[in-house]
């Protein structure tokens, strides 16, 4: 933000010549302001120390340069998180200069630093007597015959009110996005944030044109504010105090605005069947947070989350319910074809698949609030210097300080209609296996199960083509009429709602080893689970219990687990020890989940 015309009023360019002028500015910059506009308080007036140089007093410069910074700062990051979605073509061509890694707390504090911007650089002008600066009338200059260095100096004001409404839009619809809200909301974020970067652009091209590399390096050059009867006591230490009481307001209403789940005693436990009407659940205060920036959830990649919880002598209950307009319980089945069967899937080789794929719902518990998930998310195509990168090159989860963040993950198909929740967690990246280093094989850093045993299976096995052609299966039904009715009613849409009753996955009794005689019966076209369930649950990892149902457009989970386990996987609910909860739902997509950054603090009561 730097003061470029030093000129008269317009009707002072109009009347004596705007050439001249121009040519009089050049060679008495200060005297011709003063002796122009005797009647006028005089504007702030850099004085330079030599004739060939430009300056900009000291508080434009300080000012100035916490705004680039913040501004740089935070369009870095947020061209990074919007790297991540799906269809981010301008993003994810920028991706290999992006930052990578946890960058959702730099984003974040870059925002809050453009709050003390916002207020302290308005201020400064007012008290520092530079009004002039971003005065509007001065674009009177494009209805005149002025001389094109007096339009530039006009472009440039107008490119402030720019910058000043972008940064007022990428604020507003930034705070949304805080709060949950996506939708439409991102596209006005990510519009905003690019309009910025068309203004810095503008900004240093009509500074050039204006006065040359001279008037670009003026903000390397300080100089004291010149006094006019404008000027009021201490403007850049007011405007500092205003922007640091104003960036402590914010921080301090987020901070004392953030939802609080209580749990609370209740003397009876409540039943585990996927309904609400347990007279415990009365007992609990709901919270809602609205997740966003998904993927499906009927286009919108938003759903609100409903959450309660409750505690007898030895358990914690927790009740999740999360809007879902389809019940998708198949997970990559399989279609005979005339070459073999194949898996359908559309990006199974990068472990990013968003159509045949089952519901979700994970929960993530930390010791701190920290951002990114507790810390635990870091984004980039390879945010883990001498370790892989993910398959989908989106990034990893893992900590950097040795801690572990628990992950209750349910899977609607893989166990979670079968009273399990998968017990997994956050923790310090792990060695990769040679498959992994070669990319053969996927590299998931301290994204890991708790350890034990989960009964689980995959009933398909990567073909020479890997996932895109005829693939091996381990195992087909036994009574394929009765595998087909258990899988009820379908049609091959992603987006297809199943049956209340419908089941994608095949018992070990249900089910035989393969044999060529056994697929030799089976006709083109038959469509088979593509996951084996046999054994049970162990160690760890079946820590967690839990029932689930979809009726209505939601689905309601309840799961219970040991207040204490004992295990350094888990985190212990102790009265009085304040946890932090995020949520994430999955609409039969693998991994593009919704978000929200705002922690819920969890207290035991």
């Amino acid at each position: 933000m730097i003061d470029v015309a030093r000129a008269g009023s317009l009707a002072g360019r109009w009347r004596d010549g705007a050439q001249s002028r121009h040519t009089q500015g050049r060679q008495h910059p200060v005297r011709r302001q003063s002796e122009s506009l005797p009647d006028r308080p005089s504007q702030s007036v850099s004085v330079p120390a030599g004739p060939s140089h430009s300056r900009t007093d000291a508080g434009t410069i300080v000012l100035h340069w916490i705004s680039a910074i913040a501004v740089a700062t935070s369009i870095a990051t947020g061209l990074r998180i919007a790297s991540d979605a799906p269809v981010a073509p301008i993003s994810q061509f920028l991706s290999p200069v992006l930052p990578q890694g946890e960058v959702w707390t730099v984003h974040f504090i870059a925002g809050l630093a453009l709050f003390f911007t916002c207020a302290a650089y308005p201020l400064y002008l007012r008290r520092g007597g530079l009004g002039r600066r971003v005065a509007v009338k001065r674009l009177l200059v494009f209805t005149l015959p002025a001389a094109s260095r007096l339009r530039w100096g006009a472009a440039n004001v107008a490119l402030h009110w720019l910058a000043f409404i972008l940064l007022v839009v990428l604020t507003i619809s930034g705070i949304v996005l805080y709060l949950g809200y996506g939708g439409w909301i991102v596209k006005v974020h990510t519009i905003s944030a690019f309009g910025v970067i068309g203004y810095i652009l503008g900004h240093v091209a009509s500074h050039f044109v204006y006065g040359g590399l001279d008037q670009i390096l003026r903000v390397f050059r300080p100089s004291r504010l010149a006094w006019n009867r404008s000027v009021q006591p201490r403007p850049l230490l007011s405007a500092i105090f205003a922007g640091l009481a104003i960036m402590s307001a914010v921080a301090a209403t987020d901070w004392a605005t953030r939802d609080t789940l209580a749990i609370v005693a209740v003397s009876g436990s409540p039943i585990l069947d996927g309904h609400l009407d347990d007279p415990a659940w009365r007992k609990a205060r709901p919270v809602t947070v609205m997740t966003q920036q998904g993927v499906n959830l009927g286009g919108s990649g938003q759903s609100q989350v409903e959450i309660r919880a409750v505690r007898d002598a030895g358990h914690v209950y927790f009740a999740f319910r999360w809007a879902d307009p389809t019940r998708s319980a198949w997970r990559e089945p399989l279609i005979k074809k005339a070459d073999g069967w194949h898996v359908l899937q559309d990006r199974a080789a990068t472990a990013d698949v968003m159509t045949y794929y089952e519901d979700k719902f994970s929960v993530l518990f930390s010791r701190t609030p920290a951002f990114g998930s507790g810390d635990g998310t870091h984004l980039g195509p390879k945010p883990l210097a001498g370790k892989p990168a993910s398959l989908h090159l989106r990034g990893l989860h893992y900590t950097d300080d040795g801690s572990y963040l628990d992950v209750w993950q349910w899977k609607s198909t893989r166990g979670g209609l079968l009273g399990r929740v998968d017990d997994m967690h956050f923790g310090p990246p792990v060695e990769p296996s040679p498959e992994q280093i070669a990319g053969t094989a996927r590299y998931s850093a301290g994204y890991k199960a708790d350890p034990g045993k989960a009964f689980y299976s995959y009933n398909y096995k990567a073909g020479e083509r890997g996932f895109d052609g005829p693939v091996g299966v381990p195992r087909l039904p036994r009574n394929l009429a009765a595998t087909q009715a258990a899988m009820g009613p379908f049609e091959l849409d992603p987006e297809y709602s199943l049956s209340d009753t419908a089941r994608w996955w095949m018992h070990e009794d249900e089910s035989v080893p393969y044999s060529a005689e056994a697929d030799a019966v089976i006709p083109v076209g038959t469509v088979i689970p593509g996951v084996n369930i046999a054994g049970e649950y162990e160690g760890d990892r079946a820590d967690i219990a839990g029932s689930a149902r979809w009726q209505d457009g939601y689905w309601t989970l309840e799961a219970a687990r040991r207040l204490e386990t004992g295990s350094q996987f888990d985190v212990d609910f102790v009265a009085g020890e304040p946890l932090y909860m995020w949520v994430a739902v999955f609409d039969h997509t693998q991994i593009r989940h919704t978000r929200h950054a705002r922690p819920v603090r969890v207290m035991l009561r």
